[in-house]
């Protein structure tokens, strides 16, 4: 039995899978295969734990290699809250709401302003959250974790994938923090400046 956990990212997928790797019945882990392509990208083996958040973009092709076998759980946080945790990200190179921003929108980020960052943001946590919906509605071993009630509904979940192993280190890990947000200043970095300088390049060399 595999397992998907499927979630906009910044909403405790790491720290959930730090809680699975408690567990004795199933191997986990936390984007193990993102830089992964084509028949690799979802090569899971059986009774594994898989959180990713860019599994969402490649739902059509789970839906038809896996169809309603695995279990499904969508991982959701407060929006606001991930909204903010999202908006800290910027300054990463794969960071998916500028991957967002940039391929998706073609709006690159040095030409959005505060308000502007924070409402793609949101854009991109409303899509990612509404195509897991859709995605969800036929299959038949799903449930919600909500990270704030993380303590009674990861309870429930070990139950329900029916889980072995030691639960009580495992809920220890929510007591930790795992791959917390830092607040960087608004300045470019380096990256920036030379993605920046290459896309003027690009229009005045045409």
């Amino acid at each position: 039995m595999r397992v998907f956990i499927l979630c906009t990212g910044r909403s405790g997928s790491l720290a959930i899978i730090k809680a699975c790797n408690h567990i004795t019945n199933y191997t986990s882990g936390h984007e193990s295969l993102a830089k992964e392509f084509g028949p690799s990208r979802l090569s899971y083996p059986d009774n594994h734990i898989e959180a990713d958040n860019r599994l969402t973009w490649f739902l059509a092709r789970m839906e038809k290699k896996f169809g309603d076998d695995p279990i499904y759980i969508h991982l959701k946080r407060n929006k606001e809250d991930t909204i903010n945790s999202l908006n800290r990200r910027w300054h990463s190179r794969s960071n998916i709401t500028r991957a967002y921003a940039e391929g998706i929108l073609k709006t690159p980020r040095e030409k959005l302003n505060n308000e502007q960052r924070l409402k793609i943001c949101e854009d991109y946590y409303n899509t990612v959250n509404d195509r897991i919906e859709v995605f969800l509605k036929n299959k038949t071993k799903k449930m919600i974790i909500n990270i704030e009630n993380i303590s009674e509904d990861f309870i429930q979940f070990w139950k329900f994938i029916e889980a072995k192993g030691d639960h009580k280190k495992a809920l220890k890990e929510f007591t930790q923090s795992h791959n917390k947000s830092k607040k960087r200043p608004g300045k470019s970095t380096p990256y920036e400046l030379k993605l920046f300088l290459l896309r003027i390049w690009r229009k005045f060399s045409k």
